[in-house]
Parts: C-alpha cells; sequence; structure tokens
C-alpha cells in the first residue's frame, strides 16, 4: 500500500502511473561504505523481486550498481573515519550534502532508504522528511553505543526503522520507536558465499597448501589500513609457521598497500577475496567493524584490533555510553569477553604477538567457536533482505 501525504500545504512527489495505474516506485537509497554496499546490493535484489517495476538511483558502490541501481556517487569519495578528518574535510562534506539534496529532488523518489553511514544519513532523513519524503532507515547507526540523544532524530524523521541486531529491538522501543527486526543480513551474505566455494583458492594465489593461515583484516578504509596493517605485519617474523595473508578492501588500489608488503617478503595481497580468504584461515588479526561479525561467521577465532587518531579517540571515549563493555560486535552479541581486543595503545607488537599466541592453542579456538554458535542462533535464520524488502513494500 502506497501512503501519501501533504507537508505544510505544499503537495507531495507525484505518482508516476501506468495506463492500467499500477504504481512505477521509485526509490533513492544512501550507503557510504563497503558494507553498506553489499547489503544494499541485496536489499536492491529482494526489492526488485518485489516491486519489479520499481526504479532505484543510489549512491554506494559497484555492488549496488551491479544490483540495478543508477550509482550517482562512489562511497570511496565519501569514507572520511574521525574527528579530525571530518573537520579537514568539511567543505567536500558540504558539498556532497548540497548535491545530495539537488539529486534526491531531482530524481522525486517515493522512498529514500538511508543505510546505516549516520553522519551523512541522520542530516539527510531530517532535511528529506521536511521536503515530505517517506524515509526508511535500515541497518540502524549504533546510537545504543553513543550519541544516544540522537535517537530523536530517528523518532522524528524516520518512518520506520529496520534493524539487524536483536537488541536493537528493545532499544528503540524503549525510546518510543517502532521498529522491524528481521535477522541480520550477513547471514544470506555466509550461506550465499558457502554455495559459491571453490577449492582453488591455494593456487589462484600462488600460496602453500600445507601452511596454515593468518588472515590481516587491516579495514577498508586507507587511515584504517595505515594505523593497523603495520602492526599485524610484526608478526610472520614471530610466527614463521604460518603464512600471513592481507584482505584489500575493494576501495583501495593494490599500490596502496605494495609498500607494506616490500617490507615484508612473503605476505601474500588477495583482493576482493575476502570470504574466500576467511573461508581457508586458521585465525584472523581484524580490525574492529563489521568484519569482526563476517570473520565470526566463518567460524575463524580473531584477534580484535583498533587504534584510531589520538584526539579522535579520547572525544570518542567521553561519547561512548559508559554501560558499553566492548567495542567489538563479537563480544556486543556474546554478552561477555569471547574474543581479545587490543584497542589504542595496547595494541602494541608484545600484546598482538601474546593473543595471536593464544589464539593459536586448540583449547582457546574451541571455547571461541562455542561462543560463535550462540551468536549464530540469536542473528536469526537466512532470508533477512527477502524479508525486509517485502516490508518495506508493504510499507511504501
Amino acid at each position: 500500500m502506497v501512503v501519501w501525504w501533504w507537508d505544510v500545504g505544499r503537495p507531495t512527489h507525484q505518482i508516476t502511473k501506468s495506463p492500467n495505474h499500477q504504481v512505477f516506485m521509485k526509490y533513492y537509497l544512501i550507503a557510504g561504505e563497503a558494507s553498506g554496499d553489499l547489503h544494499g546490493s541485496n536489499l536492491l535484489k529482494a526489492l526488485k523481486k518485489e516491486d519489479p517495476t520499481a526504479t532505484f538511483r543510489c549512491w554506494g558502490g559497484d555492488l549496488m550498481a551491479a544490483a540495478g541501481a543508477t550509482l550517482v556517487k562512489h562511497y570511496r569519495e565519501l569514507a572520511f573515519m574521525g574527528f579530525l578528518e571530518v573537520v579537514k574535510n568539511l567543505p567536500t562534506i558540504a558539498r556532497n550534502f548540497r548535491f545530495c539534496k539537488k539529486d534526491i529532488l531531482d530524481f522525486q523518489p517515493d522512498v529514500l532508504i538511508l543505510i546505516d553511514y549516520p553522519g551523512f544519513n541522520l542530516r539527510m532523513a531530517t532535511w528529506a522528511k521536511k521536503q515530505g519524503i517517506r524515509v526508511f532507515y535500515y541497518i540502524s547507526p549504533q546510537l545504543w553505543a553513543w550519541h544516544t540523544s540522537r535517537v530523536k532524530i530517528i523518532r522524528e524523521a524516520v518512518d520506520r526503522m529496520f534493524v539487524i541486531l536483536p537488541f536493537e529491538k528493545d532499544f528503540y522501543q524503549k525510546h518510543g520507536v517502532e521498529v522491524d527486526f528481521a535477522g541480520h543480513p550477513l547471514m544470506d551474505v555466509i550461506a550465499l558465499q558457502g554455495e559459491q566455494a571453490t577449492d582453488d583458492f591455494f593456487e589462484k594465489n600462488g600460496l602453500k597448501k600445507g601452511k596454515p593461515i593468518v588472515a590481516l583484516l587491516p579495514g577498508s578504509r586507507r587511515q584504517e589500513i595505515t594505523r593497523m596493517l603495520g602492526t599485524m605485519l610484526q608478526m610472520p617474523a614471530l610466527f614463521p609457521d604460518y603464512q600471513f595473508i592481507v584482505a584489500g578492501a575493494p576501495s583501495v588500489e593494490r599500490s596502496f598497500y605494495e609498500p607494506f608488503l616490500k617490507q615484508n617478503q612473503g605476505v601474500f595481497l588477495v583482493e576482493n577475496q575476502t570470504y574466500a580468504l576467511l573461508r581457508h584461515a586458521a585465525v584472523a588479526l581484524v580490525t574492529s567493524g563489521t568484519a569482526t561479525l563476517e570473520t565470526a561467521l566463518f567460524n575463524v577465532a580473531q584477534v580484535v584490533c583498533y587504534r584510531g587518531n589520538k584526539l579522535s579517540y579520547l572525544l570518542a571515549r567521553l561519547l561512548v555510553s559508559r554501560d558499553l563493555k566492548f567495542i567489538s560486535m563479537v563480544n556486543l552479541l556474546a554478552e561477555r569477553q569471547l574474543v581479545a581486543e587490543l584497542i589504542q595503545d595496547d595494541l602494541t607488537v608484545e600484546k598482538l604477538a601474546a593473543e595471536l599466541k593464544k589464539l593459536l592453542e586448540m583449547e582457546t579456538r574451541r571455547e571461541i567457536l562455542e561462543g560463535y554458535a550462540e551468536i549464530r542462533k540469536r542473528l536469526g535464520e537466512p532470508g533477512a533482505s527477502a524479508r525486509v524488502a517485502k516490508r518495506m513494500v508493504e510499507l511504501g
């Protein structure tokens, strides 16, 4: 059912109808990073099945474009991380806002779907609501972790929240926001990867088949990679019985990694093969973010790492909820410290080596894998993208 309303005397956008009066819906999606592109692409595919006549325009990446949306701006141009980085790029960010608003008004969407990326998308939600545009928010910002006050923006500007973590439903309902929880979309992605698995990973990448792999996932942004990868790459010399493989981010060109690799002969880089890497890895060192949950769903024991700009980190500490005991999604979902977290000054060569040594012990890995099984149960069955798409079309 399509709902239309008037906003302060201003008519809503025109409905396009076919000769037989069928409504052709127009959706505008905004994702600002690799994980948003992934989940946005799966949502797009599901929406097209539910609403075959619809048209889609997006900010995202190659996956969303391949799923059938007209790509307006790539997330590579939007990856500003941390307080100082944002301040330095304020003119660019302001231009992006202006451009996005104009593009939305020109496209005249029936529904704006915002995917995570809160620094940009919460502002867009407030603006779009004033334009009389229906707003859906898919994949909640982590308001339960910090900036809880921003839930007021969600309550006032977003027509429907679609959350992917079970505890988020209780959080929003406590704040008077109606939400839908349909499971986590990564369950779909992992299930699909299992179906597409091949056995040529070692041969394809020139790796030694009998030598166990330590996967290095240093992040998807250049700032993250710069701060994390140098420390991670101190491990190969300390653990010569393992081969260390770096997962290249899809938005970062190979040349960016070359200086790191030249200093560490024998370390390999694989591009656009993170899931294949995780399927074959014994253990992993992972930068905090979506990748920690992906690693858990592939049943790979891990150490979670994070180091940010010092000022940005201190400011974040002031804003983070005092009730939050962990930063990794794995530990938050497990509701205990299931995997080690080495954060900021704790991310040293000595501490990382000690945690990696523990991880290589069978008993430690067994305990972690048992915890992963509990997490999978909490995230629900595969099919989240299809369930969300169906609900969006119903509410649209």
